[in-house]
Order: C-alpha cells, then sequence, then structure tokens
C-alpha cells in the first residue's frame, strides 16, 4: 500500500481447558499457554505496531495471593519487549528454583503469568495520546474477585459522548473521554449489578459471605451482563473480557464489522483476530477454524462450559471489506484468493487504458501489500492473450504468413518487479524541500527493462487514500524510465468517505477522491451544493440518529467513476511528470464478486452499517468546511 494507514487492532484469548500438569507432561513445558500466546500475537504483528500487552488470571487461588499478572509495551517491538519480560521471570525462577520450577502447583502459585487464561492485545492507535496508559489490556479492579474485569478490544464506537453521558447519569466520572473506558465502565457497571443481585439472592437464602463468594462465581450470567452493556453501543468491535474469578467472553458487534475467529478441542480454546494465525500456532485444518457469529459472544465458563449466546439481535452483515484487501494476512485461503480476484477482475479496465497493446506494457505492483492482486492480474492478462492468440488463428479468414504466425505465437506479456521498497531508508529530515526529495527515494525501481517513450506501465496498488506516495515518490521514480504512459490501478475503489469503526480514516481531507470531486464542483459552476450539504448536515445535528442520512453523498452524484479518477489523476501528477498519466480504479460491483461475504464498504459508497456512520460522516464533512482538522468522533 503506497498510502499507509493505521488500523485495526488485534486480539488473541487462550483459555486453557486442562490443568498446567496436563500440559506439562503432554508437551514437555509448563509454559503451553504462554508459548501460545506469543505465537499468536507475533502472528498478528500486522495489526499493531503502537504497542502491546497481555493479562493472565489464575483460577482458585488462595486470599492474599495475586491472581491477574498484566504486562504492557510500547513501540513496533512491543510483543518482543513484553514475551522477553515474561520469559526472563521464568529463567530466573528455574535457575533459583530448579526443583520446585517442575512441579506446576508451585509454578502457579509462586510465578506470575501461570493462569489458565491469557489475554492479549496489539494496538494500532487511531486517536490521542500513544502511552502506556492507551495499551490494553485495561483493568478494572476490586477485593471481590468476581467483580474484577480485564479487557481488550479491536473497536471503535460511534456514540462516546452518547455512552459517556449514561455512566453520568449512573452517578459514575470517568477519567476519559474515550470508547475504551466507556466499555470498561459500561461492563463494569453490570458487572456490578450482577454481583449486588447475586449476593443479595444467597444472603436472603441463608448462606455465608464466604460461601456466597463462589456461588457468585458460579451463576453470574456473562451473556446478561453483556446484553445489558452493549444495548445502545453503536460502532463496530470484537471485545474481549475476563472477570477475576476465571469467566472468560469475546462478543462480536451485530452487523459483524471486526473479524473474530476461534478453535476449540478438550484442552483449549483459542480465539484471535485472523483466521490463519490459529492454524499456525495451533497446526490445525482450515475447517477446524470458526467464525464468531455477528451480535454473539463466545463465553467459556470457569468451569469449563463454552457456549455461543446472542446478546444483541445481529443486523445485515457488513464485514469489513477493508480486511479482505489490506488488512488481514493475504496466508488466509479466501484471502489470498479474493485478493487476487481482485487484480483479475480489472483487467478489462486495464486492456483499455493500454489500448489492448500488450507488446509494449510492462505490468508491475507497488510494493508490498499489492502483489497478490498482481497476481490475479497477471493470470488475467495471460488470459487475454492466450484468447486472443486462439481467436485470430481459429477464425483468421486468409492464410496467415509465417512472420505473423511467428509474431502471434510470440506473444508474452511482460511482468517485472519495477518497483522496490526501501525499508532502511528513513525521511528523518524536516526541512519541507530536502525531505520532499527524501521522500522520491523511499521506492527505488528497476532499470533497463522499459523501452524509452515506447512502452506503456501498469503497476497495481491495493488502494489509493491520499496519494502522497504516488505523487511524491512512486511517480517520480517510475517516470524516470521514460515511459510513454504510466498506468495506476488500485484494486479497491474510490476511498470517499470516513472509516468510524477502527480505521484510521477520518478526515474529509484526508481523501484524494473527495478532493477531486471538490475540484469538479468548482470547475462545473456547482459550488452551491458544498453549502447546501452542510446545510443538511448542520440540520441533521439535532435530529434522531435513526432519522440521519449520507448527506456527504450528494457531492459526488454530478460525476461518473470516471470522471473522479481522471481528476485524482491531474491531483496527483507531479508537475515534472514527463509520461502521460491514467488511474484506474475497483469497482464496487466488482468489490462485491470479488469478496462476497464481506459486503463492509461504507468508505466506498457511504452506505454505513450503523446510524453512528452517518452521523460521523456529515459531522466530518462539517469539519472541513469550517477547517477543523479533527476526528468527527472520540476514539482511543
Amino acid at each position: 500500500m503506497s498510502d499507509a494507514i493505521k488500523h485495526e487492532c488485534g486480539i488473541a484469548l487462550v483459555r486453557l481447558l486442562k490443568p498446567l500438569s496436563y500440559y506439562q507432561e503432554k508437551y514437555g513445558t509448563p509454559y503451553y499457554g504462554i508459548n501460545k500466546m506469543y505465537l499468536l500475537m507475533e502472528k498478528q504483528h500486522n495489526r499493531g505496531q503502537d504497542g502491546a500487552g497481555i493479562a493472565t488470571i489464575k483460577f482458585d487461588v488462595q486470599p492474599g495471593h495475586r491472581y491477574i499478572s498484566r504486562y504492557r509495551a510500547m513501540g513496533p517491538s512491543a510483543v518482543a519487549d513484553i514475551f522477553e519480560y515474561i520469559q526472563k521471570k521464568f529463567a530466573a525462577v528455574n535457575k533459583a528454583y530448579p526443583v520446585e520450577s517442575k512441579d506446576t502447583k508451585w509454578l502457579k502459585q509462586h510465578v506470575s503469568f501461570t493462569g489458565e487464561v491469557l489475554l492479549g492485545h496489539l494496538r494500532y492507535g487511531t486517536h490521542g495520546k500513544n502511552s502506556i496508559e492507551s495499551c490494553h489490556p485495561f483493568l478494572r479492579q476490586n477485593n471481590w474477585m468476581s467483580r474484577n474485569l480485564v479487557v481488550a478490544g479491536n473497536f471503535n464506537m460511534t456514540n462516546v459522548d452518547e455512552l459517556l453521558q449514561q455512566l453520568y447519569e449512573l452517578g459514575q466520572h470517568p477519567k476519559e473521554q474515550a470508547d475504551t473506558v466507556t466499555v470498561l465502565e459500561k461492563i463494569g457497571h453490570f458487572l456490578d449489578d450482577e454481583n449486588q443481585e447475586l449476593f443479595d439472592k444467597f444472603k436472603e437464602e441463608g448462606y455465608s459471605n464466604i460461601e456466597i463468594s463462589a456461588l457468585i462465581a458460579k451463576n453470574i450470567d456473562v451473556a446478561k451482563i453483556l446484553t445489558r452493556s452493549a444495548k445502545t453501543w453503536d460502532g463496530g468491535y470484537t471485545i474481549a473480557g475476563i472477570f477475576g474469578h476465571g469467566d472468560a467472553f469475546v462478543m462480536r458487534d451485530p452487523a459483524g464489522i471486526r473479524p473474530a475467529f476461534y478453535y476449540q478441542d478438550d484442552e483449549v480454546l483459542v480465539v484471535a483476530s485472523e483466521r490463519p494465525v490459529i492454524q499456525t500456532a495451533f497446526n490445525i485444518p482450515l475447517g477446524a477454524v470458526k467464525e464468531i457469529k455477528p451480535g454473539h459472544a463466545l463465553i467459556a465458563k470457569k468451569d469449563g462450559t463454552i457456549t455461543e449466546e446472542m446478546f444483541r439481535q445481529p443486523v445485515e452483515q457488513k464485514s469489513c471489506s477493508f480486511e479482505r484487501i489490506y488488512f488481514s494476512r493475504g496466508s488466509d485461503a479466501d484471502i489470498y484468493k479474493e485478493r487476487k480476484e481482485l487484480g483479475h477482475l480489472l483487467c478489462p479496465q486495464v486492456l483499455k487504458a493500454v489500448d489492448n497493446d500488450i507488446k509494449n506494457t510492462v505490468f508491475s505492483f507497488i510494493p508490498n501489500t499489492a502483489e497478490v492482486s498482481y497476481y490475479g492480474m497477471m493470470e488475467g492478462i495471460n488470459t487475454y492473450v492466450r484468447n486472443y492468440q486462439k481467436d485470430v488463428l481459429l477464425n483468421r479468414a486468409d492464410k496467415i504468413s509465417d512472420q505473423e504466425l511467428e509474431e502471434m505465437i510470440n506473444i508474452t506479456p511482460r511482468f517485472e518487479k519495477l518497483n522496490v521498497k526501501d525499508a532502511k531508508l528513513r525521511t528523518f529530515i524536516t526541512q519541507d524541500a530536502d525531505r520532499t526529495d527524501m521522500v522520491q527515494h523511499v521506492y527505488d525501481t528497476t532499470y533497463g527493462i522499459v523501452q524509452d517513450d515506447v512502452d506503456t506501465i501498469v503497476a497495481i496498488d491495493d488502494s489509493i487514500v491520499r496519494g502522497t506516495t504516488l505523487k511524491q515518490s512512486i511517480l517520480t521514480i517510475l517516470d524516470r524510465l521514460h515511459p510513454k504512459k504510466i498506468v495506476i490501478v488500485s484494486s479497491a475503489p474510490q476511498i470517499r468517505y470516513p472509516d468510524c469503526y477502527g480505521i484510521d480514516m477520518s478526515r474529509m481531507g484526508e481523501f484524494v477522491a473527495f478532493e477531486a470531486a471538490i475540484n469538479l464542483l468548482k470547475s462545473n459552476g456547482l459550488v452551491h451544493i458544498i453549502d447546501e450539504v452542510y446545510q443538511k448536515c448542520l440540520a441533521s445535528l439535532t435530529m434522531p440518529k435513526d432519522e440521519v442520512e449520507n448527506y456527504v453523498k450528494v457531492i459526488y452524484e454530478p460525476f461518473t467513476d470516471e470522471e473522479i479518477s481522471a481528476e485524482i489523476a491531474r491531483i496527483i501528477r507531479p508537475h515534472h511528470l514527463e509520461a502521460e498519466l491514467e488511474v484506474v480504479y475497483q469497482t464496487l460491483d466488482n468489490l462485491h464478486k470479488a469478496c462476497p461475504n464481506h459486503l463492509g464498504d461504507w468508505y466506498f459508497s457511504g452506505n454505513y452499517p450503523t446510524p453512528g456512520g452517518n452521523k460521523v460522516v456529515n459531522r466530518a464533512f462539517m469539519n472541513w468546511v469550517e477547517g477543523k482538522n479533527v476526528r468527527a468522533y472520540f476514539s482511543s
């Protein structure tokens, strides 16, 4: 992806279903759970490089002993830092207590991070300061074991202000205006309620306080707590949590916006944000991994009972298509096929852009995430060439000459790696002019392949958000090869609207497609539309959120996709570019053909899956008009 954007966080939960001694005997280590957690988090490193954290909970710990362990770290190496810290603890214990450390009961009593439930999180921050306090998991602590709460998630709520107001009305005073705080306190409030209701019930039945603690832990209704907590949430979320006594859950939003996969056998329950990491960590086949249903929570009780229960009525599923285009690892079997299909479906548009001149076209890709869609484009172009050769040779009326036959047989598409990303180059210079020159060299190119002023270069990218890297680096580098024409191809449709469910694309001014539409409105004497849309957005502030529409769609209505693409090409064209430039985007219909089970496309279509999405897009447009460079929602 040429325009790097921050995006979804990642979660991992491991629930050991056997005593630690079982794993010591079968796998030769009492640290089976922590080792698997390391694999799950390291394999999801693509999902968060701002920070990470882990928490574990031990079962049946005697009073006066710690049963919750947590450690968090910041930065790109956070996962390695966390597990180095934990492994050093284990190594020190093994050295100091060589005999005792082989006893799993002793380990559990004396060593942290040896619990039966483990929760990990990788963070990509989309708002606020990137501090250790912002790293998950979060703790809500209490002396009552069953009132303790650990939470981590991949989520963004669009209605944080509304949720905060509800907390105020409950008499709480949250310390921060962020969705992490509201989620933690919402669940925590109803966890407290459930504890109190059960305490009163068992007290009335004559049980002692000590007996009541055990009865509460056994009888807590997790689904009820989650149902009450999530009643007014508006957003995309996969949220995992552990109660202090050992119950654990992972809940997924009613539209299935955010991903959540799980695997269960008689030894372990594991949940992660991506399917292939579970397959790799546990060496299991594709079909063994399941998806948590939208509006449902996977609940693991302390006694080992595991259920999937509905906490909110599911709505039309709108799973995030950007997960398939870019965010998730391409090693997922279905994602790999879908990305190839995205490239394949672009072939008719690409062939039109090069006037079907295969001989004088070099096909390439912008590293690194566009590589799989490039393979799909390669297959499509090869299929076109074979069909063309077959059609000419079989259907030609007159006799073909030997020279013509030779030329026809030798038509071979030219697929080359023209762009190489220099991962070691850092644009640390702060002077704008000097920095721009350095940015141009983030990508390097392969010389001696393109014929000067004859060849067309086709370069596929997975998506184009701002177009900045294209303008400042890639196009300049490609133009040094002296092509006649450059065609930039996006495997994703035009990004026109902000995301509010976890992707760091929240400001209208960030989108080159929006800039293009505004330019076209101005050049076509349609500036009045901007004010009309603004007035509608302004009026919607006092409307019930269920009645609010996405009024920003009107900005794009006067123009075809092709007209906007042509204006985008003009915007991203460097002033010194000598080659002709064309930009080709995936169509929305073809996106849905390639990813039929992930129809969440609001950043392309403006069709938001929750009412809060329409409020956010309208607010984002108002911010742009008013010159406010801020997000249209609160996050964490």
